[in-house]
């Protein structure tokens, strides 16, 4: 039924009946039922009921929905405005790669064919029916990934209920990308689109959030939700400038050789780097309950290094939330929201080819530049804490999701093996602190607001929105040649 403001429905119903000059033609036609001694106090009877009967009709239309209020229609505009987000309710700056991920299949679509060909180095494959999740499941996982993700699905299908759309797709919990671009650049058959945390430049991986945004039992790190406001408090504890002046990191260095480099930068006695580097072992953390890995309490140094692992790494937000300038060594990899930042503005670069003699000159920088590097320590944990919340990770995932089941070419069915998520039987199979975790970042009632906006794809823009980024990164590498060259001259002088 086509729905009517009360407004349009009120100027719907007075045009039939108001007995102005230029509608006479309503009153001669009720003259065929009034006495015909047109007696006035019938015909003001029957204005009357005609009017209560307008009335009792539009409060039924109102009941039940079919109309809305003017006041209805500003609490719907209103209510939609404070949508998780921004105030015109348009979803973050990351949220525009959504459409260049799924470039690869826009043309020809997704192919049931082409989803079975990821199952070769998928853990699990997920479909989802009349809002209901299923996964039917290949091989297990490092560590609790698998299960973390799938449970963040359905929190999604909780959060956003009977608005998920009918699908099927493949998940890889591995660390890096496999889905190479340039074997499918003249493929007939079409690339698989497989699912996982992050991907790069040479890959077709579909970027998802991690696991770790519901908890990561293994190493004791709480849902995002309650890190990132564990780590707002703990930005309060230590104003920027009685910080420690020097660049601070804490990680695996044995996960790749350019961890291991990094240590080359660490303070001794021959040499200050103006860095404090320490390994993290984790098993001595888990036998002392993990007293020294609260991330809220490691907000103390002016600037915290990000340098990826393996793969891209989870470490990226919980560094980037900390209102420290984040000394953000070049990366290969990306995940979902990295690529609405930017160099200057929410990070400050390092070159991966020179990372001591960077380092020392980002944070030469930013002690004679104090005002500035406080300014883009804050904006990046900003970025986090308005665009990072659980509600838009949420409606990331909606957004990424139903643009993909746009693609298919098929329809989703369950497959025999499959079996359908449901919380109670997760978090009862679930022991300690992934148990915890999983009720921790239970869903228990669904949104309240509606999706934010996703932005239409617009190539111009992700093309500006590069180049700012890339010159950027040129400004800083000038800035660093420039104070190396002045540094050498005064050591020859």
């Amino acid at each position: 039924m086509k729905r009517f403001s009360a407004k349009n429905l009120h100027q719907l119903f007075c045009y039939h009946s108001s007995p102005s000059s230029s509608s006479s033609s309503s009153f001669v036609q009720a003259s065929r039922w009034r006495s015909s001694k047109n007696n006035p106090s019938f015909k003001t009877l029957a204005s009357f009921l005609f009017l209560i009967f307008l009335f009792v009709l539009l409060a039924f239309f109102v009941r039940h929905g079919w109309i809305t209020t003017a006041e209805g229609e500003d609490g719907v505009k209103n209510k939609r405005s404070k949508a998780a987000g921004s105030t015109n309710n348009t979803c973050p700056a990351h949220f525009r790669w959504i459409q260049e991920d799924l470039r690869p299949w826009r043309e020809r679509g997704i192919t049931r064919g082409m989803v079975e060909r990821g199952r070769r180095t998928a853990h699990f494959r997920v479909v989802i029916v009349e809002g209901r999740v299923y996964v039917e499941k290949y091989k297990g996982s490092i560590q609790t990934r698998d299960v973390f993700t799938m449970w963040g699905i359905l929190q999604l299908a909780r959060w956003y209920p009977k608005k998920l759309p009918d699908l099927e797709l493949m998940f890889d919990c591995d660390d890096r990308p496999v889905v190479r671009s340039n074997g499918f650049m003249n493929a007939i058959s079409g690339p698989p689109p497989l699912f996982r945390y992050c991907s790069d430049e040479s890959s077709l991986d579909i970027v998802f959030p991690d696991w770790s945004f519901w908890g990561w039992g293994e190493i004791n790190i709480k849902p995002w939700k309650m890190v990132l406001e564990d780590i707002k408090e703990g930005n309060k504890r230590t104003r920027w400038k009685d910080r420690v002046p020097l660049a601070y990191w804490k990680g695996n260095p044995q996960v790749d050789p350019s961890r291991r480099d990094l240590l080359k930068c660490n303070l001794t006695q021959q040499q200050n780097w103006d860095t404090l580097l320490y390994v993290q072992d984790w098993d001595k953390e888990a036998k002392e309950g993990y007293k020294q890995s609260n991330l809220e309490d490691q907000c103390t140094h002016r600037y915290k290094i990000y340098i990826e692992g393996w793969a891209w790494s989870v470490s990226e937000k919980y560094i980037m939330a900390c209102d420290s300038m984040t000394l953000y060594m070049k990366p290969r990899f990306y995940d979902f929201f990295i690529r609405g930042m930017v160099p200057l503005q929410h990070f400050w670069p390092i070159n991966d080819q020179s990372k001591c003699s960077s380092l020392k000159f980002a944070v030469q920088w930013g002690n004679n530049n104090t005002i500035q590097a406080e300014a883009i320590g804050e904006e990046g944990s900003k970025y986090l804490q308005e665009n990072l919340k659980m509600e838009l990770v949420y409606d990331y995932m909606y957004h990424l999701l139903n643009e993909y089941s746009k693609l298919l070419k098929f329809r989703p069915t369950v497959p025999p093996g499959a079996v359908e998520l449901k919380p109670e039987t997760m978090t009862g199979a679930a022991l300690g602190l992934h148990k915890k975790f999983l009720e921790d970042s239970l869903e228990k009632s669904p949104s309240q607001t509606e999706p934010c906006d996703l932005p239409p794809h617009d190539p111009t823009v992700l093309h500006e929105f590069r180049e700012k980024k890339l010159n950027a990164l040129n400004k800083v590498q000038t800035w660093e040649k420039e104070y190396w060259e002045k540094q050498s001259k005064a050591n020859n002088n």
